[in-house]
């Protein structure tokens, strides 16, 4: 079943439901649409499954009912800009749990959509597990992400009347200068994370722990450690490290922490079906249906 969701800035998105139902539910906002083509095969040269959200689906849908949508997608042509902030995203996932007539739900989150998750973790009572990929959650770079966000942004406005002419040449990913990479995207598209971590810098990650009481897993890619050039202020985020410094009290703590090893295991490879599903299935299987 597929549905039309009004969201709460009044922008509609595409949302899912499919799967088992007599089991538990799980929400997957990373559900990107399935891409062909010439565009399918530039994902590749990235290191992106190109039907990256059929294939979650697909690989739940058997045994869980699934609530997909792609959020991230959806934010992209939508722009929040001065109103993405924790409580809104929120708001928009319940929201369509809402519409979807689903109570109860586990939640998968990649990155910011794994923050995401843990916001959503400590305003209701009806997550039923949570699953954060990408993103520590303890001692969370929201400060180093701040940085980079601003940095986009402005890029993003002084870069705002280039020409197509500019960067209609296809850059292939070992071509690319970290350093000096140009953003042109629209201001409002980046604008919306600067909102987003410009109200999570307050946030004490540590201090909210002893409100959850639901089984939660903590993953990164062995080599999930980014480095940012002057152009992004000069930051490094290390997800991986951070989980692996923090490894033990995570699971003094009741977090299930698993670091997904393999050849460039980065934070780009670390979040595609291939890696993911094996890691995570059977941990859901374990934690709800047993």
């Amino acid at each position: 079943m597929n549905k039309i969701v009004k969201l709460n800035d009044g922008s509609e998105i595409e949302v899912g439901l499919t799967g088992n139902s007599n089991n538990k539910t799980i929400m997957l906002p990373i559900a990107k649409k399935s891409v062909y083509g010439q565009a399918a095969k530039t994902l590749k040269l990235w290191g992106m499954d190109p039907e990256l959200g059929n294939k979650f689906v697909e690989g739940l849908s058997d045994t869980f009912q699934v609530v997909f949508f792609d959020y991230e997608g959806h934010r992209l042509e939508h722009p929040n800009e001065d109103n993405l902030t924790p409580e809104t995203i929120v708001k928009d996932f319940l929201l369509i749990a809402d519409e979807l007539k689903v109570e109860k739900f586990g939640y998968y989150g990649y990155s910011w959509l794994a923050l995401a998750g843990l916001q959503l973790a400590i305003r209701t009572n009806r997550l039923e597990c949570l699953i954060m990929g990408g993103f520590p959650p303890i001692e969370g770079p929201y400060k180093e992400m701040m940085t980079v966000t601003n940095k986009t942004f402005e890029q993003a406005l002084n870069n705002q009347d280039l020409s197509e002419a500019d960067h209609s040449e296809q850059i292939l990913p070992e071509e690319i200068d970290w350093d000096n990479i140009q953003v042109q995207m629209n201001p409002d598209q980046t604008k919306q994370f600067v909102t987003m971590y410009k109200n999570l810098l307050p946030f004490q990650d540590k201090k909210v722990q002893d409100r959850l009481h639901i089984p939660r897993l903590t993953f990164a890619g062995e080599e999930d450690t980014i480095i940012y050039g002057e152009n992004f202020g000069n930051v490094s985020v290390d997800v991986v490290g951070l989980i692996k410094k923090n490894k033990r009290e995570l699971e003094q703590l009741g977090w299930d922490v698993e670091i997904v090893e393999g050849v460039g295991m980065d934070h780009t490879k670390a979040m595609q079906p291939a890696a993911v599903l094996p890691l995570i299935k059977p941990w859901l299987i374990k934690n709800l249906l047993s």
